[in-house]
């Protein structure tokens, strides 16, 4: 996670808050002193730390307040909205509008990462529903068009360039009029990013700015660079005046609370944070979010949105389709695996999970990624009758014999994934069809009648046998299971019913993430 060292010697100092018997000045004055600390090490500008200490102490008048709890209440909220206001510039950043042209003007320095975030955007607007595409106008770096065709052939968004015109205004403009004539909603415009010849590039800026007259310019910032953000991001706010940032390489990096605070220093919003090098590795910044994920404590609604968009479940009305009827077909189960290959490393989808301990994937989860590769391999020496049905086909050996040769696999393995599938498909039947699970439960788990909780008892066990018995062990068994689903449930307003071990509630569940 993102400054996760600056989130624990925070939370350790709320700790000790707790732990003393009384609160007076001295102990809210160590409390101060251990956040400052935190702040200062994470590399945050020793003035805004300056003016976060003296707004806590202004605001908090232990005097007025009668009892211990309410003292602790009022630290915590103090502290709370200091740390807000030190990365929220207070600023609102465009918005683009729905059936018409939005031109977005990409600026930074060399080295930044500024072609990648410009494929990263066109993905999540793209995964959003926009009609979106990108224009290359960076003529100076060697490879830079090869780059951005590379990267916009990869997240399959549409994009222009030229190897012969050496002109950027040209290529940028001819660009943007070409996806304009196109009815795109969304085009993104990539300039040139240098290191020392700052004037030229300034004024190149202005230029292909004066031509496309983009509807918003996005400063692309390297996170690594801490507090020298500031200087950097007004010379640019200076020559190109644009409306909001993107702070890239923010995965860990313990001197990116110092980029953020001090960028919110000039009054600028940032609308996204980088997080690592897949087209998805892209987090929206919204600063009480933001802070909440630090301290360890955000709710589930980015993990939600990254799961929504990356497995489209609500576009996906024939699967969906299926699954209520309680059919399932290997290739739903290929077009899954497919899916879930683009989320990017489990790891991080659970460690954005409230209470996850991620540790728990330690050695299990590369191993797993290679296992559904090869699956996915095997399943692509199936021929289309095969996939689109169920296993039967497979009751006779040959078929198993020339699917494990066409795919550079053993029978035992072939035979392995058609076990996997049957445990799917059996689940899906408890789900789905006339009696299933999805068409006759009810809204409030508690008024589950028996059948029912025989039913969700039966999709339970079916679940946990689909656990490899190495990753049950990790995740401390049946009752770690049923923490963690407790943990989750909550993120949708109520546990689980009688008998369900903590299990969310189903039908609240599938409406979050779009499946309902």
């Amino acid at each position: 996670m993102v400054l996760a060292d600056l989130g624990r010697k925070i939370n350790s100092a709320f700790n000790e808050l707790t732990k003393a018997p009384v609160i007076d000045e001295k102990v809210l004055d160590g409390l101060i002193k251990e956040i400052c600390v935190a702040l200062l090490s994470s590399d945050v500008n020793v003035k805004l730390v300056q003016k976060l200490r003296t707004n806590i102490k202004k605001n908090v008048n232990l005097e007025e307040l009668a009892n211990e709890t309410n003292k602790r209440r009022l630290i915590e909220k103090a502290v709370m909205d200091e740390l807000y206001h030190l990365v929220d510039p207070e600023a609102e950043p465009y918005k683009p509008v729905k059936r018409r042209s939005n031109v977005f003007m990409m600026v930074g320095l060399q080295g930044a990462g500024k072609t990648t975030t410009c494929t990263k955007i066109a993905s999540f607007y793209q995964r959003k529903g926009w009609k979106v595409a990108l224009v290359c106008a960076d003529t100076f770096r060697a490879g830079a068009f090869d780059q951005l065709k590379q990267n916009a052939t990869k997240a399959k968004v549409p994009y222009y360039g030229s190897y012969t015109e050496t002109d950027p205004v040209t290529i940028a403009l001819q660009g943007v009029e070409k996806f304009k004539a196109e009815n795109f909603e969304i085009i993104i415009v990539d300039t040139s990013g240098r290191h020392k010849q700052e004037s030229e590039l300034f004024e190149e800026m202005k230029q292909i700015s004066s031509a496309i007259k983009p509807d918003t310019t996005i400063f692309v910032m390297d996170g690594t660079i801490g507090q020298a953000a500031e200087p950097q991001a007004k010379a640019f706010k200076e020559a190109a005046d644009f409306g909001s940032i993107i702070i890239t390489k923010m995965d860990g990096h313990a001197k990116g609370g110092g980029a953020i605070s001090a960028v919110a220093a000039t009054h600028s919003p940032i609308i996204f944070i980088g997080v690592g090098e897949h087209v998805q590795d892209m987090e929206r910044f919204e600063p009480r979010s933001f802070i909440r994920k630090v301290l360890g404590v955000q709710d589930m609604r980015d993990v939600i949105e990254q799961v929504q968009d990356t497995m489209q479940m609500a576009d996906n009305k024939k699967l969906m389709k299926n699954i209520e009827k309680g059919q399932y077909s290997l290739r739903d189960m290929y077009e899954q695996f497919q899916q879930v290959s683009k989320m990017g490393p489990l790891s991080k989808i659970m460690g954005s999970i409230p209470g996850m301990p991620t540790e728990m994937l330690a050695g299990t989860e590369q191993e797993g990624t290679k296992r559904m590769r090869r699956m996915m391999c095997i399943m692509d020496s199936m021929t289309d009758d095969e996939l689109d049905g169920d296993h039967k086909p497979f009751d006779d050996i040959k078929r198993v014999i020339r699917v494990a040769r066409g795919s550079g696999t053993t029978v035992h393995e072939v035979q392995e994934i058609l076990h996997q599938y049957t445990k799917f498909a059996d689940m899906v039947k408890t789900m789905g069809g006339k009696d299933g699970l999805m068409q006759n439960m009810p809204k409030d788990p508690r008024k589950m009648n028996p059948k029912q909780m025989q039913q969700m008892g039966q999709m339970q066990q079916k679940m946990m046998n689909m656990i490899p018995p190495q990753l049950l062990h990790q995740m401390g068994g049946m009752e770690g299971i049923q923490k963690m689903a407790k943990q989750m449930g909550g993120m949708f307003g109520r546990g689980g019913g009688p008998g369900g071990g903590g299990m969310p509630n189903m039908a609240e569940m599938m409406k979050a993430m779009n499946m309902g």
